[in-house]
């Protein structure tokens, strides 16, 4: 009796140990589905996981010019994604993958004897569908004791458990693959297999080849530490063991596996965020612009900035597209989540001529000049018309408009504290021509160091239709954010004297038309002394009569004074709106001197009304958008506006085309650049050589260039290095060579502004001034 008593004890206890477990294991499953312990995702969250989808943003020929992210994520079709990732995923983590539903029972084991006996969590038994299920439910990460940690860990288990049998029964085997490679960060800002694949190999995932696919799928082992771009040895070692894994279940043969093994990790590293690619300046003027909510007058100090803000809103499409356009479930479309793709007008080879113009130009010329000049200043890089008190002044202000004065302040940190942060050097990583360089120096000195540099933008558009080509907003956008073609305003000196011209052509005078050329005064109200403008022509012309031509081409101002004299200044102000300058003219009679603060942008904008036959076409700068699935949302038609004649726009082309045979825009023609096609223009140079402008204007090409530095106080102290010819002219001019080299475009040096079928009018003075001497001499013989 003893013995059966005994033996009923054993087996009580063995099925007591056996089902207690079971027990414990289903009502650990009842308990999270009915979320006691803790949410779990719905099915509806499971049909529809969010994903954080960057807006790619591409060029008119269809290269992909970067993207608008929080995360660097463009979505990757199962049949987009090479069979030697989806191979070598299988054979490392989930080799049954296709014989299991979420759950692998071997792994089940290992992990329950890993994770709660022994509060190991190594992951081991997790399937492809539970890392899933990790990557899109996070496991709760917060600091407890061991015991509580091991408990915790044990019901996150089951939730992924659970959530990886939901996806199974949600989702295909396919469809769980596609939504782990997408999911997975790859880091260096690479989020999921389309993004890894650019940044680490510069391929598309569908053209990743053996050895790429095996760094990739041993980097999900964890992104950080098997990493080609940090631990190359380890990610050397784990790549072989991907290899290994491949060949062992029958992936690779044996003769494949070694030689591969033999190769070394070969990558082509290129980072993908907001401040590397093509055309940085107009990706950020885009993620700004559609962004923009709705103007509140009561959110704008300023009524002008908010009467700006308002005439975007109700004349740009593009101004607030993402507060103005819906999506189906009727949210509001975010550009850094839904997946956009923004087509622009801009032209990728163009594009990258412009920002080659502006380095070489600025780092080989304009730049090593300065340096040797600035040597001299008694506070460099300001000019010796500055006092140190002065210089100090400047350089406080921009310590309190920077970054890191407004951040130390709201913190409440004290005004002493700050100045002592920006007195203490600290080692930081600067902006040279010559490339990224490691430093030490004080905050104070790197602003110091910043005012050196010689800043310029560069824009340039198809006069026909507005389409912006190629759109450069500075030198490096890493490290000088400040847009200079759409958020700065700077005096555009002589480049303003075309429209008081072109007033004067619409009035009936031609560009061979004489004037003395003699100084001219006018009186100004509240002044006892009449304002009289100085020469800026050749002295040798003083006091002869001059053609309207060569006093643009010279941009002298005794011309330009007596054209004002005939005209009022609101007559040029008002044909400078109806071209597209919204910037505010004072309406006086200085005004073609070029004092106003005017974008780049409406400077190219208006000038293309020239070439395209008087019509002016409002800078475009996107032609669609799309959503992630490719169906268009919007579309962005060019507005037109027909400003002046075809005549008057004629006359005008003719009158810039003289400014780069005879005038201050004859340095196209000439050594190294030798530009002998069809081409007009206008330099422009500002008071102290502050600005240096160039306008120039082809048939199918108009372009605009700004060059200068970030404070008015800093300019060359000579007319010879500052002006507009030599700061900014070189910059258009190399750009054109570039085009015009590029087989692609070459055809375009043989463009010909198209004269008007019924224009009459003698464009050569010569002969014009041949006629009138014959003229004078058959009236002198007749009376």
């Amino acid at each position: 009796m003893k013995a059966n008593s005994s033996n009923r004890k054993y087996v009580i206890w063995f099925w007591t140990i056996l089902t207690i477990p079971l027990l414990v294991i289903i009502l650990l499953f009842v308990l999270i589905s009915m979320g006691k312990l803790g949410s779990m995702p719905s099915f509806r969250e499971l049909e529809n996981p969010q994903y954080n989808l960057a807006a790619e943003v591409y060029s008119e020929d269809g290269a992909l010019l970067g993207k608008i992210s929080i995360e660097n994520r463009t979505w990757t079709e199962y049949k987009d994604i090479s069979p030697y990732v989806i191979n070598a995923l299988i054979a490392t983590e989930d080799i049954r993958y296709y014989r299991h539903s979420g759950v692998d029972i071997r792994g089940l084991g290992r992990a329950i004897v890993r994770t709660i006996m022994l509060g190991q969590n190594t992951g081991g038994g997790s399937t492809i569908t539970q890392q899933l299920a990790k990557q899109l439910y996070p496991r709760d990460t917060a600091r407890t004791s061991s015991i509580v940690k091991r408990i915790r860990l044990g019901v996150t288990k089951f939730k992924e458990w659970q959530t990886a049998v939901k996806l199974e029964r949600s989702y295909t085997k396919e469809e769980i693959i596609t939504m782990y490679l997408n999911k997975f960060d790859f880091s260096y800002n690479a989020v999921g297999i389309r993004s890894a694949a650019r940044v680490y190999f510069n391929v598309s995932p569908d053209s990743l080849n053996l050895e790429q696919a095996a760094v990739l799928v041993g980097m999900l082992k964890a992104s950080t530490r098997y990493n080609p771009m940090r631990n190359y040895n380890l990610m050397l070692q784990r790549r072989n063991v991907v290899l290994s894994q491949m060949e062992k279940y029958g992936y690779l043969s044996p003769q494949v596996g070694d030689s591969v093994r033999q190769l070394p990790i070969v990558t082509s590293f290129r980072m993908e965020d907001h401040n590397t690619g093509l055309a940085t300046y107009l990706r950020e003027y885009i993620r700004y612009t559609m962004r923009k909510p709705e103007p509140d007058r009561s959110k704008y100090v300023q009524q002008s900035s908010y009467d700006d803000a308002l005439w975007e809103w109700e004349n740009n499409p593009l101004y607030g597209w993402c507060n103005k356009n819906k999506k189906p479930d009727g949210s509001y479309f975010d550009i850094y989540k839904d997946g956009l793709k923004i087509y622009t007008t801009i032209n990728s080879k163009m594009q990258q001529y412009a920002e080659q113009a502006v380095m070489e130009h600025l780092s080989k010329e304009v730049q090593p000049d300065f340096y040797r000049r600035a040597k001299y200043f008694r506070n460099p890089p300001y000019s010796n018309d500055l006092t140190k008190k002065e210089v100090e002044e400047l350089l406080l202000r921009s310590v309190k408009e920077s970054v890191r004065y407004n951040s130390m302040d709201k913190r409440g940190v004290p005004e002493d504290s700050i100045m002592l942060a920006f007195n203490t050097p600290v080692p930081m990583r600067v902006f040279s021509w010559k490339g990224e360089r490691d430093t030490v120096m004080t905050p104070y000195d790197s602003i110091r160091y910043y005012k050196y540099f010689v800043r310029s933008s560069f824009m340039v558009e198809d006069p026909h239709n507005g389409y912006v080509k190629a759109y450069v907003g500075g030198p490096d956008f890493r490290y000088f954010k400040w847009d200079a073609v759409t958020q700065q305003k700077k005096q555009v000196g002589s480049t303003i004297k075309p429209f008081l011209y072109t007033v004067a052509m619409q009035n009936g005078y031609s560009p061979c038309d004489e004037v003395e050329n003699i100084p001219r005064s006018f009186d100004i109200p509240g002044d006892s002394i009449p304002w009289r403008p100085r020469s800026s022509g050749p002295e040798e012309y003083h006091g002869k009569m001059v053609t309207l031509k060569w006093g643009l081409a010279q941009s002298e101002n005794y011309i330009s004074a007596w054209l004002m004299q005939q005209f009022s200044p609101t007559a040029v102000t008002d044909l400078m709106k109806k071209m597209g300058v919204r910037s505010f003219i004072d309406p006086v009679p200085s005004i073609f001197l070029g004092t106003s603060d005017i974008k780049l942008e409406e400077m190219v904008g208006a000038y293309g009304t020239f070439a395209n036959k008087g019509v002016y076409a409002r800078p475009m700068y996107v032609t669609r958008i799309e959503d992630k699935n490719g169906n268009i949302i919007s579309k962005f038609t060019p507005r037109i506006e027909e400003v002046l004649s075809e005549n008057q726009a004629y006359l005008m082309v003719d009158l810039l085309k003289g400014v780069v045979l005879i005038g201050s825009g004859n340095r196209l023609r000439r050594e190294p650049y030798f530009l002998m096609n069809e081409i007009g223009g206008k330099t422009g140079t500002t008071q102290n050589h502050s600005n240096g402008w160039f306008m120039g204007i082809t048939p199918n090409l108009v372009g605009g260039v700004w060059s200068g530095w970030e404070d008015q106080a800093i300019h060359f102290e000579t007319l010879g290095e500052g002006q507009g010819a030599a700061m900014a002219l070189p910059i258009f001019a190399i750009f054109m060579k570039k085009v015009y080299t590029d087989p692609q475009f070459g055809i375009m040096e043989a463009d010909a502004f198209e004269r008007p079928a019924d224009f009459n009018i003698e464009l050569d003075c010569d002969k014009v001034k041949r006629e009138t001497i014959r003229r004078g001499n058959y009236l002198k013989e007749k009376y």
